[in-house]
């Protein structure tokens, strides 16, 4: 009876740790969601100084911390993640009252979203970043390009559709290319991608 109290115990304490461990309360998470949320507005100015023929258009390379906190967070710390970036870039484009903020809020929210769904369905052994980055451009530039049809150009949004897709897929392979290297060498990557794992092998164990 006492070995079965503390039994229990045990695996409440263990459901426990693995609950904050991942969340926002747990301090190490919080310096990776400072760390990956200020190179999202690093690449997001970058990408803001780059000239383009239109307002609305972004290459998404401000995307490529997002790609790399797939396999580090959880969901809800992800969106966490998802948010600074779109109220980040809206700031510091002076857009976030603006129609071109809607086009930012569309484009990252659903590239995320496709991107972390594809990762957690397919599994990282199945799907490498270069389709996952691929995957995260198109659905980005699709919404994109579903809004400029909508409040912009109307039918004669096919005339920039091509090019625009086009250079969603070099940018998705680009960043795709980046990530697997970098998480190939990173020892700080795989440090937080071995740490996530056992969080994951842990709740599935106490479940």
């Amino acid at each position: 009876m006492i070995n079965d109290t503390m039994v229990t115990e045990n695996l409440t304490a263990q459901a426990a740790k693995t609950l904050r461990q991942g969340s926002l309360k747990d301090p190490q998470v919080r310096k990776t969601i400072a760390l990956l949320g200020a190179f999202c507005l690093f690449l997001s100015t970058i990408e803001y100084m780059i000239p383009k023929p239109m307002p609305f258009m972004r290459i998404g390379i401000a995307n490529l911390p997002l790609m790399l906190a797939l396999d580090i967070f959880p969901f809800h710390t992800f969106l966490v993640l998802v948010a600074i970036k779109i109220f980040g870039q809206a700031l510091i484009t002076v857009t976030l009252f603006s129609y071109i903020f809607l086009f930012s809020l569309a484009g990252t929210t659903l590239s995320a979203l496709s991107m972390y769904a594809l990762r957690r369905l397919l599994g990282k052994n199945k799907i490498s970043f270069i389709g996952v980055g691929t995957m995260g451009a198109m659905m980005s530039n699709i919404s994109q390009l579903g809004l400029a049809w909508v409040f912009v150009f109307g039918n004669s949004v096919r005339f920039i559709s091509p090019p625009f897709l086009a250079a969603g897929v070099v940018t998705g392979i680009t960043l795709g290319l980046f990530c697997e290297i970098f998480t190939r060498r990173s020892q700080w990557y795989a440090a937080r991608a071995t740490q996530r794992t056992e969080q994951m092998n842990e709740a599935q164990y106490v479940s």
